[in-house]
């Protein structure tokens, strides 16, 4: 299969060679396969997907919409840094923004939104916890990802979900960063339980303050960690 196949490959049917290559490259930032100021070669992305400079300069202005790649000017592109000021930033923004989307998710949520994040929530906690944490980060981050996506959701404002969504992949950028030389915080299952609880309780004044503590205190433990 030549690499216009595997591009072609990983595209939705109403998806586009630059939703592709946008997907790739996030990923590879996320997961830390490309690492903090790391150079991003247009030539050899141009070679991987087998496209024109269209889609792939689509691709990446949309990464740097998202502050996940930096344009350098006359000097291409590279995986945007890391920073204190900047984590502390996302830290205060994803704790304003993801508040706000539970707090309207739960005025709004129907049987559906419950049953979404009581299923997102078990499916969470078999691979929390435990020994061999290596072997389950990956799917740990799917499944994270999946849990705060099914509280947000009931929020019904598409607007609101995408800030919230970029917001958590800057963040969790910074933590698998912090985890790839620490261990998983302990508490973490703790609070995902009693913020289920609460959100299922119809209880806004309880989740909210428990989604604001979890942002918080993890996002201070990474940034314990970031030396500049």
């Amino acid at each position: 299969m030549g690499a216009a196949q595997n591009a072609a490959a990983v595209l939705e049917p109403s998806g586009t060679l630059a939703d592709a290559i946008c997907t790739r490259v996030r990923s590879e930032i996320l997961s830390g396969i490309r690492r903090p100021e790391m150079r991003i070669r247009l030539e050899d992305l141009k070679a991987e997907f087998n496209v024109s400079w269209s889609p792939l300069r689509e691709a990446l202005s949309r990464l740097v919409s998202e502050g996940l790649i930096q344009n350098e000017e006359g000097r291409g592109y590279r995986v945007a840094a890391v920073s204190r000021a900047q984590m502390s930033d996302i830290i205060r923004m994803r704790k304003a923004m993801e508040s706000m989307a539970l707090r309207m998710a739960i005025v709004n949520g129907d049987d559906i939104w419950e049953a979404e994040v009581l299923a997102a929530h078990h499916r969470l906690t078999k691979v929390e916890g435990g020994r061999d944490w290596s072997a389950r980060v990956e799917q740990w981050e799917v499944r994270h990802r999946a849990y705060h996506d099914a509280l947000n959701r009931g929020c019904g404002s598409p607007i609101l979900l995408e800030f919230c969504a970029q917001l958590h992949d800057q963040f969790a950028r910074y933590r698998k960063l912090f985890l790839a030389s620490n261990l998983p915080d302990k508490l973490v299952p703790i609070e995902h339980k009693k913020l289920t609880d609460a959100a299922l309780a119809r209880d806004a004044d309880k989740a909210c303050p428990i989604i604001e503590t979890h942002i918080e205190r993890n996002g201070r433990n990474i940034l314990a960690a970031i030396r500049e």
